[in-house]
């Protein structure tokens, strides 16, 4: 088990690199929301660590020059709001959170992820 959820891991960030480096506006808007419908199994914490690992990869692989680069606070202004989702999923009662409950959550409460297309 522990190979597949390693495995699932290592595809979220690389998923999430993609649409960081992607260039379009739209990808990296609706990045979180695709993550959560694709993994909807996946621990909702797995999102955050994924966009935050990707971000840090991202700002390693620039390294001074990606101060200057939006993707950057970007992607760490995504795990925060993703992170904040969790801990009010979990304080519902929603423990462990996955993916799916985010995106029922985000129906219900927030659709702030919903509405970034």
């Amino acid at each position: 088990m522990a190979v597949d959820r390693d495995a699932s891991i290592d595809q979220m960030i690389e998923f999430a690199m993609e649409e960081l480096l992607s260039g379009s506006n739209q990808r990296k808007r609706a990045m979180v929301r695709r993550m959560a419908e694709r993994w909807p199994g996946e621990p909702a914490l797995a999102l955050v660590y994924a966009v935050t690992s990707a971000t840090e990869a991202i700002e390693d692989s620039f390294g001074p020059g990606a101060a200057d680069d939006p993707v950057i606070p970007l992607g760490y202004r995504l795990s925060a709001l993703i992170s904040a989702d969790v801990h009010a999923l979990q304080s519902m009662g929603q423990i462990p959170s996955v993916a799916e409950d985010l995106l029922h959550f985000w129906r219900r409460v927030d659709p702030l992820f919903l509405r970034l297309q």
